[in-house]
């Protein structure tokens, strides 16, 4: 081999370990062998715990490297805390993921006090169900229907856990749209805890996700110890029909304003999972788009069915979209909204 041919062959090797190695290759090397934590920041067994879990199943074999997957619970003040955590204390590394309610967008806007977290500094994975709400009571409660909570002599004992909440800004929402007589009991932590007093009797019940509740309530349901007896959704629910929309009871267009802006858009985004600020954006991309491939899934969507859980899925990037229309509202709107919610600063 002459000079010339061998000093060619020299450059080209060069050359090859020169190049950039494509961002697959330095994901895979990243996460194989890892763990992704994903943190649910309300109390295990309730709706966003148990989608949480799902995910966690199959999510790995979307992710280059294949990590282990796994759920933790960091519950309270509605999901503040796990808010606060993935801005100040989780590694920004691709390795953890906060499942948090995508409303407390709002709380952000108010200036709620103990927020110390900046959502639109979120990156934002995406939501696996775009969520509808509904009001699940008790039978013990003595409110089987519309007619008879509207017609209530005392307020109806609601459960929830915080402002920013869906469990608690959606009662407070139809106390002034509906002018429901309602006495919202907050503090528990998470929908689990809400149903336990409900069936203890401290509580009538709740307001928070169908798919929630018909999961999670399923038996006492079908039993007729529970009734859903007002849904809150731009049109009536496929499943709830004959179950009466707050939004046909709205009798005036504040009431109708505060049921969008204070509980039909929040709902799109309530269950969202999100990764800390400074998440190096090719990992943010990775964990979108295994996020997205995990949505369809088929192993996935099949133990979905058999759970009785929906999916209907956002993409990260609209999340981050809607998080972002937040922070546009007219101070007007935000003003009322805040005092609607209960928020004290």
């Amino acid at each position: 081999m002459n000079t010339k041919i061998r000093f060619l062959l020299s450059l080209v090797a060069w050359l090859f370990l020169l190049a950039p190695i494509p961002a697959r290759s330095y994901a895979q090397e990243f996460y194989k062998g890892k763990t992704l934590r994903i943190i649910v920041g309300y109390a295990a067994g309730g709706g966003f715990d148990l989608y949480s879990r799902a995910i966690s199943r199959h999510i790995g074999r979307h992710i280059p490297g294949n990590p282990i997957a796994v759920v933790e619970n960091m519950p309270g003040a509605g999901g503040i805390i796990l808010g606060n955590y993935l801005q100040s204390q989780a590694k920004p590394d691709g390795l953890t993921m906060g499942n948090i309610i995508g409303s407390l967008a709002h709380q952000q806007l108010f200036g709620t006090k103990g927020i110390e977290f900046d959502m639109s500094k979120f990156n934002w994975v995406g939501v696996p169900v775009q969520d509808l709400t509904a009001c699940a009571l008790t039978k013990a409660s003595g409110i089987t229907s519309l007619e008879q909570w509207l017609a209530a002599k005392e307020p109806v004992k609601l459960g929830g856990e915080a402002p920013g909440a869906n469990d608690s800004d959606a009662p407070r929402i139809l106390k002034v749209a509906l002018g429901l007589p309602i006495q919202l009991i907050e503090g528990y932590k998470g929908t689990s805890q809400i149903r336990l007093a409900a069936e203890a009797g401290e509580v009538a019940g709740g307001c928070w996700t169908w798919e929630s509740i018909k999961v999670t309530w399923r038996k006492a349901l079908d039993a007729g110890l529970v009734n859903v007896v007002l849904q809150i959704n731009r049109e009536r629910h496929s499943e709830l029909t004959q179950v009466p929309n707050a939004i046909e009871y709205a009798k005036t267009d504040e009431g109708r304003q505060l049921l969008h802006l204070g509980v039909h858009d929040p709902g799109a985004i309530l269950r969202a999972y999100a990764l800390p600020p400074g998440t190096p954006k090719d990992r943010v991309e990775i964990l979108r788009k295994a996020f997205m491939a995990t949505m369809k899934d088929t192993d996935f969507l099949t133990e979905m069915k058999k759970s009785n859980f929906a999916i209907n899925p956002l993409q990260g990037e609209q999340v981050e979209k809607i998080i972002t229309e937040f922070f546009k509202l007219p101070p007007a709107q935000v003003a009322r909204l805040k005092e609607v919610l209960g928020v004290q600063n």
